[in-house]
């Protein structure tokens, strides 16, 4: 797991990740990949160093290529990313496993649930809560091609 956060530390490997992002998310794209080229015209960098972070990121997993000819092809590979993913969420929200999770008004979740009283609301209330500090901590660019323009 440490060397996966070595591989996203780098500002540059980001760049790069996000420029894949922004293939895969994009109506127009084919299959979610782009070339060197692309890449490097896109992030201002040289082809070496464009080639050697895509190298490092599809050594641990995080793009995929697809050679046709003398062109590679790259796509981000979300797997290695949905696996940090899983092992940092305990660390960032309290866990919905634990049978005492207080509720906003004091009582516990599962003396509210004994009594008959509506969990669904605060259960709800929370993964909306979630789902607007996801959205808010998306770049603008992703935020506008997954949910439309705001209005």
């Amino acid at each position: 797991m440490a060397d996966i956060f070595d591989v996203v530390s780098d500002p540059t490997r980001r760049e790069v990740m996000a420029a894949l992002l922004e293939r895969a998310v994009a109506r127009d794209a084919a299959a979610g990949e782009i070339s060197v080229g692309d890449l490097v015209e896109r992030l201002g960098l040289s082809q070496p160093t464009v080639s050697k972070h895509l190298r490092v990121l599809r050594d641990h997993g995080l793009v995929t290529v697809r050679e046709d000819g003398q062109h590679r092809y790259y796509r981000l590979d979300p797997a290695p990313l949905e696996d940090l993913e899983d092992w940092i969420r305990p660390y960032l929200e309290p866990s919905l496993d634990e049978e005492d999770v207080p509720l906003d008004d004091g009582r516990s979740a599962v003396f509210a649930a004994w009594s008959g009283a509506d969990v669904g609301e605060t259960i709800g209330r929370r993964a909306a809560e979630s789902a607007h500090r996801v959205a808010r901590t998306l770049p603008r660019t992703f935020r506008r091609r997954l949910f439309g323009r705001p209005r």
